[in-house]
């Protein structure tokens, strides 16, 4: 009984660590994350366009509570543009590393982490319905624990002037949020596989 009541405290630190438990976002949440993105882009001497203002906060009134996986196809700029901040000449993939390098330890905190990433081997073997998507360089997953999760990583101050990194590192990106159907490689249901099995093995050698 100790080996499964241990192995059931270790799965539901995990479980509440990894789960966003707080519900849907409220209108409270939305307001101060509205306010807090259109802060920060103002402190660069920039306005959020109407256009993204509606998006963002359609995107988070529809919010259900749950996690979502953000889909990138990427296609890297072969001649980025100097950008204030970097060293001139820098490459793509360097400039990538200067957007990311303050996300990492903010999408951790709040179990958010890359789930896929990989190499595109081929231009795009069957299109419809639009233009100018033969070539991609990467695509990539991101698991997000909630929308609440995704909007307190991207309204983080450190967020401040590295968004130009990203824009001089694409030749263009495709980016859309989806809540999974089926996820089997969904870590808690891994984790709890792995522990199930681990504690039958530990309960038959204490029988033996």
């Amino acid at each position: 009984m100790k080996i499964w009541i241990s192995l059931l405290v270790i799965y539901a630190g995990f479980f509440f660590w990894y789960t966003d438990i707080g519900g849907k976002l409220d209108e409270k949440e939305i307001e101060f994350f509205l306010g807090k993105l259109e802060e920060n882009i103002s402190k660069n001497s920039n306005s959020l366009d109407p256009e993204s203002y509606i998006l963002i906060k359609r995107f988070m009134e529809e919010d259900s509570g749950r996690q979502f996986l953000m889909v990138n196809n990427i296609d890297m700029n072969d001649n980025p543009e100097d950008v204030e901040g970097a060293e001139p000449g820098e490459s793509a993939e360097r400039l990538m590393d200067r957007y990311m390098e303050h996300m990492y330890s903010q999408l951790l905190k709040r179990a958010c982490h890359p789930i896929f990433v990989g190499s595109v081997i081929h231009p795009s073997m069957d299109l419809v319905g639009i233009e100018g998507a033969e070539i991609w360089d990467q695509a990539a997953l991101m698991r997000y624990k909630s929308r609440r999760a995704f909007m307190e990583v991207v309204t983080h101050p450190n967020m401040l002037g590295k968004h130009d990194f990203k824009v001089a590192a694409l030749e263009k990106t495709i980016a859309y949020p989806v809540e999974t159907d089926i996820y089997l490689s969904d870590p808690r249901f891994l984790l709890a596989l792995i522990l199930i099995i681990l504690g039958l093995f530990l309960q038959n050698r204490v029988k033996q």
